[in-house]
Order: C-alpha cells, then structure tokens, then sequence
C-alpha cells in the first residue's frame, strides 16, 4: 500500500485496482470500462484526443513505474489495461452496457489470449511502450470485433 503514495505507482497501479488479489488486469480493464462510459458522452474527436493523451501518458507511468520496480511488466502495473479498454471503447457508436460489455469481453480475449502478433510484442520490446504495446495490437483487435457486431446487429 505505500506504493500507492507515489504517484507514479497510483497510477499505474490503476488507482490501486492493479493491488486486488486475483485477475489484476480483469481489475485494471473494469477502471478502464468506467472511464470508457463517462468519455462516451464526448463528441468523438474529444474521445480521440483524450485516449491519444491517457496512452501516451501510459507509456511514461507504465515503463517509470516497473522502473521502480524494477520487474518490467510486473503484474500490478494495470494503467495498460485501462489504455487498451479506452481504445477500444471508441469502436462504440452508442452508449449502451451491451456495447461497453463487448468492449470488456473481447479486450480481455485478446489481452489474455495473445494471439500472433501480441504474443510476439509481448515478449520482445522492453520499458514503457513495450509494456503498453501488446495492450493496444490487443484493443485494435477487440475494437474491430466490435464494430462488426455493431454493423451486423445495429440495435445494440
């Protein structure tokens, strides 16, 4: 808990979402949920500017924070988490719990899956945009599930 006192971990740590004993990521992405639902009362560039600020901001907390640590990626480390749920919220053309829904679910997919190429980053880039990285190929990925399913089932 006195991590929480730096600022840099209180980030990071997803507001100390990424310290809850089990699923921290599955924490880390229901912040980012939260987040996603309040932006989605924003004219769509506002969305973008905001999720092209929080990412590349993540990308100084993310690589600072496991700095500290000294442990790259370490597991309590969400704030990518909740980049990757904001970026794949703005596949969302309405504000409904069944599209924020989708927006957890295939993010988590993606996130826990890893398949080719976000194992491959994963595993290859180190600091902040290594951490973060692998986080968005996964959000692009959901995002695109997404918007299928809103352009094959326009009422949800």
């Amino acid at each position: 808990m006195s991590t929480l006192r730096d600022p840099v971990h209180f980030l990071a740590f997803g507001f100390g979402a990424g310290l809850l004993p089990r699923a921290p990521g599955t924490w880390g992405s229901l912040v980012g949920l939260v987040a996603a639902w309040w932006l989605l009362d924003l004219p769509w560039p506002w969305r973008i500017g905001v999720v092209a600020a929080v990412i590349g901001a993540g990308i100084f907390i993310c690589g600072e924070s496991a700095r500290r640590l000294g442990k790259h990626d370490d597991q309590r480390i969400v704030f990518d988490e909740i980049s990757g749920v904001l970026l794949t919220a703005l596949a969302v053309t309405e504000k409904s719990v069944v599209s924020l829904a989708l927006v957890f679910v295939f993010f988590r997919v993606f996130d826990i899956v890893k398949p080719w190429p976000i194992r491959d980053v994963d595993h290859s880039l180190k600091g902040g945009l290594g951490i973060m990285l692998d986080d968005l190929i996964a959000a692009v990925f959901a995002a695109v599930c997404v918007a299928i399913i809103q352009v094959v089932l326009p009422t949800i």
